[in-house]
This record gives C-alpha cells, structure tokens and sequence, in this order.
C-alpha cells in the first residue's frame, strides 16, 4: 500500500464519522417539514442543533487529525489541537478529558499523531470514562503519554498491530487510518510508540520523538 491507499482509508473513516450526525440533520429537517406542533417542531430544532455541532466539530478534529492543516504552518498553537479533541469527544459528557500539554506550540506531525492516538484511545472507552493526554520535552525529545480509564476498554488487536507494527500485508480496514497514520507519522520522525499489555484495565500509549 502506498500514500493513495492511506488518503483512501482516512477519507473513507472521515465519511463514516460523519454519516451519522449528517444524516440525523437530513432526518431532522424532513420531519420539521411535516411537523405542525409547536413542542415537537423546538424538539427537532434542537436535535438538528446538536447535529450541526456534532458534524462541525467532527470536521474540526479530522482537518486537525488527518488534513494538511492549511493555514497553521509547520507548527500548531496546541489550543487548536485540545479544542479539537474537546469537541469530538467532550460534548456528549461521556468521556472525561484532561490536557497536559506544556508546549504552546508543536510540530504539525507531531499534533497529528497525538490527536490520532488521542482518537484511538478514546474510541476504546467503550462505556465511557476519562482521557488523559500529555505531551512534554524531556532530554531531547518530545514525549507523549496517552491514558485512557474507565468501566470498559476495547482497543481491537488489528488496531494493536498497525500502531506498533504500520502495515504488514493484507487489508486495512478504514476505522484502523488512524493507526497507520499515527504509525507512519512516528516512523518518520525516527520515534516509536509503546502501549501497555491488552489485559490491564486502563490503556496507556506512550511516544518519543527525537528533537
């Protein structure tokens, strides 16, 4: 696989995190159409409210996460990037998240790839609970730390794989662009990226960057 394939694949996951919300704005402004009751009518106003902020915010992290991220140059105000996450994943109340990230701003890989691993761990609270991201230069290095808690984590052995390892072979399914991305993003930069034993109850995915 090469770098169309990688395109293919976050494309592909892009539109179907956003087939959802989208679809519920399609549904909500079908049944305003034939809705006469003043109750119901603020009820579907609502849901498309909360349909819009979801796909606006959805479209704010991917453009962060997976794009060229036009208009920041190299490097990215690290604000932009814990808005980001917020939006995706602080709005609905389910997961609980915590920024600790010294750097004001950071190299626009290295915010990729801690947006992309902060995705993956908050994609495996299953349940919900609480996301930890920090990001620190300690010795000549920026080290990242990615923590994810709560009642059940389910991190896919597939996704495992692609984030140690990149792409072996075989098929890659869109929900695991992210994976290869972040992959590919601390391969080049000449880092590598741990994460603990499949059995703990909470996740940690660690990364070092050489400066």
């Amino acid at each position: 696989m090469d770098a169309i394939d990688l395109a293919s694949l976050l494309c592909s996951r892009l539109c179907h995190d956003l087939l959802s919300p989208v679809g519920a704005l399609n549904n909500g402004i079908e049944l305003l159409a034939d809705e006469q009751d003043p109750d119901m009518r603020e009820r579907c106003m609502e849901l498309l409210s909360e349909s819009a902020r979801a796909s606006a915010n959805k479209l704010k992290f991917f453009r962060l996460a997976f794009g060229a991220g036009g208009g920041f140059g190299d490097e990215i105000d690290t604000r932009e990037a814990r808005t980001a996450l917020e939006g995706l994943y602080g709005a609905d109340k389910r997961i609980d998240l915590g920024w600790m990230v010294t750097d004001e701003k950071m190299a626009k890989g290295a915010v990729k790839l801690l947006l992309n691993l902060g995705m993956i761990a908050g994609d495996a609270l299953v349940r919900g609970g609480r996301l930890d991201v920090g990001a620190e230069q300690r010795d000549g290095a920026l080290e990242m730390v990615i923590r994810a808690e709560g009642p059940r984590i389910l991190l896919d052995p597939k996704l495992r794989e692609v984030i140690a390892q990149g792409h072996s072979g075989g098929e890659v399914e869109p929900r695991a662009a992210g994976a290869w991305l972040a992959h590919s993003l601390a391969s080049q930069a000449g880092g590598s990226i741990q994460l603990n034993d499949p059995a703990d109850e909470v996740l940690l995915i660690g990364v070092t960057l050489p400066n």
